[in-house]
């Protein structure tokens, strides 16, 4: 077999590929014995007819058609490999010889994935966010956690912002009531803004048994963006109370016995959050750099295919919230324009970007083990909330193991080019992407060591326990 390759363009080739007669021989075979099973020929069982009988009965030409069609894929594959070419998409396949007894040739015009270099990752360089941790982050996130152990007590004033209120909703348009704007102990915080406009201000001051009356648009219902007369009704007024900020509190909320104890946890917790933010934000920037060195001519036809996949996407996730897609658009504040410029800039990206890593992955020849596909399955099957072997089971019957691979080898990638860049935090200090990933899975199996060395401990417990009041007994 002869295959020759003509550049099209930067993103498209015709592979001309001429194969010697001989090598359809046994396309030729199987189809005799296919055509032969459906033939229906007096005297002749059903897969018992001779090829010199199909040939004077059925035609040779058919027979031929049915080898070249059962033998077209695997010829189409080998002269990729040939051409040493990466494909994208379905070929367009043209037979331009078909002779009995004659060499057999055909062309395939299909995109493919253009040729380009990556620069030296060194010379490229990010900043990324500081990981320091001060004693704000610290107040921070233990009030977060008061508010999580707070609870909710009447007030003895009137409400203010920030208080929670329980209120009768009603309203009106041109003095009749709206049916479907009618509600009765509605939950709200003052200050939200989670239900109707101008809610906030009338609740502001008002005590238990007060009503209110303000106007407003209607944001829904049959009356939607109509004004509106609301009356709201206060059934009551109570605001939250914290938990005091000590020890106490620590044995509360933590297994920690000192406020102190639990402060230095919340520094090492965060210090650990901080430093896989930057480690994540110098892979998304490092490949942000490297959009932006590298000049790459994007196939149209497998550019349009991502679009279309995003478009399938948003439109699955329109119907699954059960709104229209001109609801959809208002809610997320963007006009048809504005949400079409976003898939083409996504898909663009996105295409770019698979081949920025995929280019790296094999030039530093990084790979895939079992270890690491099984681990991805396992996350995304945690993400999705079903089993692991059910995921696993699903890839294997869609045919979608090797893209899985691919994203686990795109990732490895994106990490080491991360490691590669010159990184920095907004001091100008050195940050070490490789070590700080390092100490960070070292971390993390310790903990995991010390989980189970506590649970060992407790289980051993618990049998002693279980000894001695047997014993007892």
């Amino acid at each position: 077999m002869k295959t020759a390759v003509e550049e099209l363009s930067p993103t498209r080739v015709r592979l001309s590929v001429e194969v010697p007669f001989e090598e359809l021989k046994p396309s030729l075979d199987k189809a005799y014995r296919e055509v032969a099973k459906q033939a229906r020929i007096p005297g002749f069982r059903p897969g018992k007819v001779p090829p010199r009988v199909i040939d004077m009965r059925i035609g040779r030409g058919a027979v031929l058609t049915e080898a070249v069609n059962d033998a077209l894929p695997d010829l189409y594959s080998k002269a990729v490999q040939e051409a040493e070419v990466v494909v994208l998409g379905n070929p367009d396949v043209e037979v331009t010889k078909l002779e009995d007894g004659d060499d057999f040739a055909f062309t395939a015009e299909v995109e493919v994935r253009p040729k380009f270099e990556l620069p030296d990752l060194a010379s490229l360089s990010v900043t990324v966010d500081s990981a320091a941790v001060t004693d704000d982050d610290i107040d921070e996130y233990l009030s977060s956690l008061r508010e999580r152990f707070g609870s909710l007590k009447a007030a003895s004033r009137p409400a203010e912002t920030g208080d929670f209120t329980t209120i009768d909703l009603s309203a009106s348009v041109n003095g009749e009531p709206v049916e479907d704007a009618q509600a009765s102990g509605l939950s709200y915080e003052i200050g939200s803004g989670s239900l109707l406009e101008g809610l906030d201000e009338a609740l502001v001051g008002q005590s238990a048994g007060d009503s209110a009356t303000f106007t407003t648009k209607l944001a829904g219902g049959d009356h939607e963006g109509e004004d509106a007369e609301v009356t709201v009704t206060v059934q009551s007024v109570k605001v939250k109370d914290l938990p005091e900020l000590d020890d106490d509190f620590a044995q509360l909320a933590s297994e920690f016995d000192t406020l102190q104890e639990l402060r230095e946890d919340t520094r090492k917790q965060l210090e650990r959050s901080k430093l896989m933010q930057q480690a994540a934000q110098a892979r998304d920037r490092g490949i942000q750099a490297l959009l932006d060195a590298v000049e790459i001519p994007l196939p149209e036809k497998y550019v349009e295919h991502e679009q279309e996949h995003l478009r399938e996407s948003v439109e699955q996730q329109v119907t699954q919230m059960r709104m229209s897609f001109e609801d959809y658009l208002e809610m997320v504040g963007k006009s048809a324009e504005e949400q079409e410029a976003e898939v083409v800039e996504q898909s663009e990206r996105g295409v770019k970007t698979g081949f920025i890593l995929d280019k790296f992955a094999g030039d530093e020849e990084i790979g895939v083990d079992q270890n690491e596909l099984t681990y991805f399955i396992t996350d995304q099957a945690q993400r999705m909330g079903v089993p692991a072997e059910y995921l696993a089971q699903q890839l294997v019957e869609s045919g979608q193991v090797s893209a899985a691979v691919q994203e686990v080898r795109r990732g490895k990638a994106a990490a080491t080019i991360a490691e590669r860049i010159t990184v920095t935090d907004p001091e100008g200090a050195p940050v070490d992407v490789k070590a700080q990933v390092e100490a960070l899975v070292a971390a993390q199996a310790a903990d995991l060591e010390a989980e189970a060395a506590a649970g060992a401990d407790e289980a051993e417990t618990a049998e002693v326990a279980e000894v001695t009041v047997a014993a007892d007994e």
